[in-house]
């Protein structure tokens, strides 16, 4: 047995120590050190350049630390714990699995903190106060199961962890990590963020890794045509290109060149198999850098981000300590740089000094969701993970096939992208646009990240493009080639938001002054009641949703996040400006007049398959000033 091995197998309560297992590893990864506990990411003491010695850091980064963002967040004061390495082992699996506890865990008053009554109604609430509201496409309430143990936590720790590396299959990460007042264990799926540079060419590639999506194998063992139907799932399906959506936001804020869409994979587990993509672009930006502008997961938290964080905070009656977190792995790679390595703290069970056990599981809330199988979900989330952690007996279930490798699996992945913006499933260079090339433009940021593609392609057109937060913007703006009143959440006539009230101002400004203006999804609604045109409530919210539309003369296969719509009643009540419609409901999707367009959906979205070339032409229609000279027009759908 190796030194630290020994030394882990018998720790005390001060002893800290991680131990993890990389995805399909035949070796796990034993660490110990100093603990240190520090404010804020920027804080986290890796090594420079003049350091003599510049150590490995694994960091246990709680979701309060949104708060870095700005982000709304309950502090339940959970540190952000730095484990500063002073001492690395590798050991083979078989070693380590021999010589873990093979204890059972005992746990007792085990339950739910919120009912599965109470569960249900908060789900109801989010669906109809939240999402029918306006205020965002999905969002990831949790709640958790506790119990109690007398079991030191270092010993549960090690015991759990033996029961998931013998009976989970799949997981990113499987590990253990002990601190003082801090345990966990757990067999996390998901990869949030990772930077590898590329010793050769110095190269740093920053990869994503959106999961969403999960089927269940039944008991009789799941089959190709079980796992082919759960592919075929709306529900299923829009819930991953939602969160890819979301994570590109981040991607485009972190990496110059913007981001690449690869897959769909397939994950699959001992019990479960989940849909996923894989997110990669370049980045020169310091690795905590990275992790702050990518904190976090939209398949824990939801989509926008920042009001998914304001939802969350709305709805769960405690703060989450590390649920929907990162275990962070900082490994240096030379001249004062670092890796980065940083799956997501889900599926994991955690343990205090007082014998507290919690078990926290989420369900992504969208406008279909039913409140009993969200209630279902998350309590079959919960026995997984207690079942892994040998605590409960397992189900038996029937012999289960590869289910990648089944016939018609890959076909149904592929045909997933078929409707997909090429933009983003490819490297992107720069293209520029004679009508665009060279000019410059702002994007008014009205909280919605989606701001940062918008940039991006933008970019791509050849043009120079900053981004303003909507309480930041001035009048000086009137001197910008194009203002791109931006997206955000939230009901256009509620003018006691200070935020919509300014999106008003902004546009309001904009038109008086004559200069170029390209409106976007809520600022398209704000343009429209400028120019007259009632707003409703959709009966249901188009939220991650694909409409084929006529855009003046162009087919387009376009994404929409919206709740609130601008209507046509009749004839278009202001001459001069150019509407297409739906023929049936008067819906509004897009409108241009004499220096200004504007757009419903969301172009930079990768649901909009032709959004690129739209928004080309809607960028160039506003720039050019000069309005098409034909009447209102409706244009059906």
């Amino acid at each position: 047995m190796t030194t630290l091995l020994h030394r882990v197998l018998h720790a005390g309560p001060d002893f800290p120590f991680a131990v993890l297992r990389r995805h399909g590893s035949d070796t796990v990864d034993l660490y110990t050190g100093d603990v240190v506990d520090v404010e804020s990411l920027a804080d986290i003491p890796l090594g420079s350049t003049g350091d003599d010695h510049q150590p490995e850091v694994l960091t246990l980064v709680p979701y309060r630390q949104v708060r870095e963002r700005g982000f709304a967040a309950m502090d339940d004061g959970a540190p952000l714990r730095c484990l500063v390495v002073s001492e690395r082992e590798t050991v083979t699996l078989d070693e380590v699995l021999e010589r873990l506890p093979a204890d059972a865990v005992p746990l007792v008053d085990g339950g739910f903190d919120v009912s599965d009554e109470d569960y249900a109604s908060i789900v109801r609430r989010v669906i109809e106060d939240e999402i029918g509201r306006g205020e965002g496409a999905n969002f990831v309430i949790r709640r958790e199961f506790t119990a109690t143990t007398e079991v030191p936590a270092e010993r549960a720790v090690l015991a759990w962890l033996r029961a998931l590396l013998s009976g989970e299959t799949g997981a990113y990460w499987t590990f253990a990590v002990h601190t003082p007042g801090v345990s966990m264990a757990g067999a996390t799926p998901e990869r949030h963020v990772a930077v590898a540079r590329d010793a050769s060419t110095g190269e740093r590639t920053v990869t994503m890794n959106p999961i969403s999506g999960t089927f269940r194998h039944p008991r009789s063992g799941a089959t190709g045509d079980d796992f082919r139907a759960f592919l075929g799932d709306v529900k299923e399906t829009e819930e991953l290109f939602m969160v890819v959506d979301e994570e590109m936001k981040m991607m485009s804020r972190v990496c110059a060149s913007g981001g690449r869409i690869l897959g769909p994979y397939v994950k699959q587990m001992s019990r479960l198999t989940h849909t996923e993509y894989l997110l990669a672009g370049t980045s020169e930006l310091d690795v905590r850098e990275v992790l702050r502008l990518t904190m976090f997961a939209p398949t824990v938290t939801g989509s926008p981000m920042q009001n998914a964080c304001s939802v969350i905070a709305r709805h769960e009656r405690n703060a989450r300590g590390y649920y929907s977190g990162v275990l962070a792995l900082f490994t240096p790679v030379g001249d004062g740089d670092y890796e980065l390595d940083a799956p997501i703290l889900i599926r994991t069970a955690y343990v205090d000094d007082t014998g507290l056990v919690r078990v926290p599981a989420g369900a992504t809330l969208v406008r279909h969701s039913d409140p009993e199988s969200e209630v279902a979900e998350t309590a079959a989330k919960a026995a997984g993970v207690l079942t892994a952690l040998g605590v409960m007996a397992p189900a038996e279930l029937g012999p289960t096939v590869d289910l990648a490798a089944e016939p018609g699996v890959q076909d149904a992945l592929r045909a997933r992208n078929e409707r997909l913006a090429s933009f983003w499933l490819q490297p992107q260079h720069p293209a520029p646009v004679g009508s665009l090339s060279g000019r410059t433009a702002v994007i008014v940021d009205a909280e919605d990240e989606f701001t940062a593609m918008l940039a991006h392609q933008l970019r791509h057109f050849g043009m120079t493009v900053s981004v303003e937060h909507w309480s930041a913007v001035t009048d000086a703006l009137v001197d910008v080639d194009l203002l791109v009143a931006g997206p955000g959440p939230g009901d256009p006539l509620d003018l006691a938001d200070p935020r919509v009230r300014r999106m008003h101002e902004i546009v309001s400004a904009r038109l008086a002054a004559g200069a170029p203006l390209l409106a976007v999804c809520l600022s398209h609604q704000v343009l429209a009641i400028q120019l007259g045109l009632p707003i409703e409530r959709l009966d249901a919210p188009r939220q991650g949703l694909q409409l084929d539309l006529d855009l003046f003369g162009e087919e387009s296969l376009i994404g929409f996040y919206n709740t609130f719509t601008a209507r046509l009643a009749g004839e278009a009540p202001v001459g001069g400006v150019e509407i297409a419609a739906d023929a049936a409901s008067g819906d509004v999707f897009a409108m241009r007049g004499r220096g200004f367009a504007s757009v419903q959906g969301h172009l930079e979205s990768v649901l909009s398959r032709d959004g690129l070339r739209t928004l080309g032409s809607l960028a160039g229609h506003a720039l050019a000033g000069v309005a098409s000279g034909r009447s209102a027009a409706v244009v059906g759908s």
